[in-house]
């Protein structure tokens, strides 16, 4: 199934403020040229309307208003368009290679499904040829059969060769944001890995601490009864905490050829700050009330201001940048409750005035899709867009239940 291709509608952004005016202005000028052939009279040989005013003024209006309206509806206004024209040119009002027409055309080939296009121009083409060349030979033949079909072959080739612009646009655009998708697809599951990875350290840490608990309560368990259930509630927690990590990993794939590493916590947040002082960033760190994160949460707290640290120095350094890590533990002072959760706040202030080029928007990269991806493993809340005073802020929400130690 092509679910991106050629097949389906790419219609283009058609609420483009922009692009909407720019076709307005075209379609209004195109109908003052219509209008213009309409009051036109000539002995050169070239079309001259003799008709009602009031009836001129409809068609030409017809022929050319409906351009502004192109990215909304195309098919419609390639229909409106070329009726418009085939009776323009059984009026002899105007014979012109069908430009308000091929306007349309394309913008069908590119916004609607192959085969509806491709339908609506083996219909427009016949139409639009067979129209000029009677237009053109028979209704006033001023040009002979010779003439009307070198017109034709000017209409065929407008329309046709917008049509075809139009489709060449669109395979492009569809390859593009196949292989956007395809590379979207394929950091996610690198992420997926990753996260499989630090997820395999956390675990085999809590069960090597149950098989040395359940050892030593073996060990005692006659002679000293009071550490025997101090190591069983060891066990008890432990497998609790082991539990949840790995409600979190199930689903995720795991490469036994991937490298294995340590995975990072909080206690990596200094350097990654450092990092971006060294590229020129005024880093604020903020850390809270995090003792007693579990180690799961901590990496992901760590890959998250990593890559809201990334992000700034990409897109916005040199600047000031505030990154608030608060955990469960650490006093509230904005009174709106934080236990449970540990919150990781990103703002920047956005690039100097002199380099300032509006809002920016969701970088195009992977690692924000892979930080929402573990975000979304621990049931946590993640956002990230342009921020209140012109920057870009990075807010995560992710809950560690009563904060027991990992």
């Amino acid at each position: 199934m092509d679910t991106l291709g050629y097949g389906r509608a790419m219609r283009p952004e058609a609420g483009s403020r922009p692009l909407l005016l720019v076709d307005a202005a075209v379609a209004l000028a195109l109908t003052a040229v219509y209008v213009v052939f309409v009051r036109l009279g000539s002995d050169d040989g070239q079309a001259s309307y003799a008709g009602p005013l009031w009836l001129g003024y409809l068609v030409a209006a017809a022929a050319g208003l409906p351009v502004a309206a192109r990215r909304l509806r195309p098919v419609p206004v390639l229909a409106t368009v070329v009726a418009a024209l085939v009776v323009a040119t059984m009026l002899d009002m105007v014979r012109e290679p069908y430009a308000a027409a091929g306007l349309a055309a394309y913008l069908v080939a590119l916004a609607e499904p192959t085969r509806r296009s491709t339908a609506a121009l083996a219909v427009v083409l016949p139409v639009a040829g067979v129209a000029v060349y009677v237009g053109g030979a028979v209704v006033t033949p001023t040009e002979g059969p010779q003439g009307a079909l070198g017109l034709v072959a000017l209409v065929v080739l407008v329309v046709g060769g917008a049509w075809t612009a139009g489709s060449v646009v669109r395979g492009r655009r569809a390859d593009a944001e196949r292989r956007r998708r395809y590379e979207s697809e394929r950091a996610l599951e690198e992420e997926r890995l990753r996260i499989a990875r630090e997820m395999h350290d956390i675990v085999s840490h809590h069960l090597s601490l149950i098989a040395v608990r359940a050892g030593v309560a073996g060990h005692v368990a006659e002679a000293a009864p009071g550490e025997t259930r101090a190591a069983l509630h060891d066990i008890e927690e432990t497998s609790r905490s082991a539990l949840d990590e790995m409600r979190r990993t199930l689903g995720v794939l795991r490469s036994d050829g991937a490298p294995r590493g340590p995975a990072p916590g909080l206690g990596g947040l200094d350097a990654l700050a450092a990092d971006a002082r060294r590229a020129g960033v005024d880093v604020v760190l903020t850390v809270d009330g995090t003792a007693r994160l579990p180690e799961g949460v901590q990496a992901t707290v760590h890959r998250i201001v990593q890559e809201a640290l990334t992000n700034v120095v990409r897109h916005a350094a040199p600047t000031r940048c505030t990154v608030t890590v608060a955990g469960p533990d650490g006093s509230d002072e904005t009174g709106d409750g934080r236990t449970g959760e540990v919150r990781v706040d990103v703002v920047d202030e956005g690039p100097p005035r002199g380099r300032r080029h509006g809002h920016r928007t969701l970088p195009g990269g992977h690692g924000l899709l892979g930080v929402r991806e573990r975000v979304g493993l621990h049931g946590g809340t993640f956002a990230a867009g342009p921020g209140p005073r012109g920057g870009f802020a990075l807010s995560a929400r992710l809950p560690v239940g009563d904060g027991r130690p990992a």
